[in-house]
């Protein structure tokens, strides 16, 4: 019993690490943190939003169908690159999904990654997620880029970039909502 009152700090810190090594309970822990800490993205200075190079990219749904980003030149687009395994990406789906149930038809969405087909179908069966899930077929338009997991992008009916964050945001808090709203008149 002296043992434990001694030690019970170094005790809980290693059952701690041990929670954390294990990957059954590491990635929920990681995703409630990455919840914890996230907040709205900032939109990037006027003077420093990036201008999209071209609308020639082409995408390739998760049936096999390609599309092309042509279709969103003049519309207000959000590319999401994420992935079934990144405990970020996790963090912020729902929020990306409300986002989406309300501004689908008014908003061009783009969920890129390179997941297996059948692992987003179980992924989105599991979560209720609806969100239209895409390949790059092609080079990314200049200047996305998707190394980094998640990283996401707001394009203005201009094809000017708006919002850029990489890491996890609040997508469905009033400041995201107002910016869209203002960017679609």
């Amino acid at each position: 019993m002296k043992f434990l009152k001694k030690h019970w700090k170094n005790i809980l810190f290693v059952l701690f690490m041990l929670i954390l090594l294990l990957p059954v309970t590491r990635k929920p822990i990681q995703v409630a943190i990455h919840k914890l800490i996230a907040f709205s993205p900032s939109v990037v200075a006027e003077e420093n939003q990036e201008q999209l190079s071209t609308y020639n990219w082409q995408l390739q749904d998760t049936q096999g169908e390609l599309h092309t980003f042509k279709k969103s030149k003049n519309r207000v687009v959000l590319i999401n690159f994420w992935a079934t395994w990144c405990p970020p990406c996790i963090a912020e789906m729902p929020d990306l999904q409300a986002l989406y149930d309300d501004y689908g038809k008014k908003v061009d969405f783009y969920f890129i990654t390179n997941d297996e087909p059948e692992r987003i179908d179980a992924f989105f069966a599991k979560h209720a997620y609806n969100l239209p899930v895409y390949y790059s077929a092609s080079s990314l338009p200049k200047p996305l880029n998707g190394y980094s997991l998640p990283t996401t992008y707001v394009i203005d009916k201009k094809g000017k970039i708006v919002i850029e964050k990489t890491g996890t945001a609040n997508w469905n808090g009033e400041k995201m909502r107002n910016l869209l709203d203002n960017i679609l008149k």
